[in-house]
């Protein structure tokens, strides 16, 4: 995944109390996130907001690029 890249969740991997943060963010299951830079936090865009996200925050939402046939990634920093 790199900058400027579209993914779609696929997976929340957080407590229940986290996943209903992150939900409430805009960070639901098939919601489609821009991906703005990748760098100590991660900038991304979702329903038309910038948010900026801790990596260990990141690391628990797990997307597949938007497309067809493809395989499931961490938004993490890592990933």
């Amino acid at each position: 995944m790199q900058a400027g890249d579209t993914v779609v969740v696929k997976q929340l991997n957080g407590s229940p109390e986290m996943n209903q943060r992150l939900r409430e963010m805009g960070f639901g299951e098939e919601q489609r996130v821009r991906v703005i830079t990748l760098q100590t936090n991660l900038l991304c865009q979702v329903c038309n907001s910038r948010l900026g996200l801790s990596e260990r925050l990141a690391e628990l939402i797990l997307v597949a690029p938007a497309g067809p046939g493809r395989l499931g990634r961490r938004l993490g920093l890592a990933a």
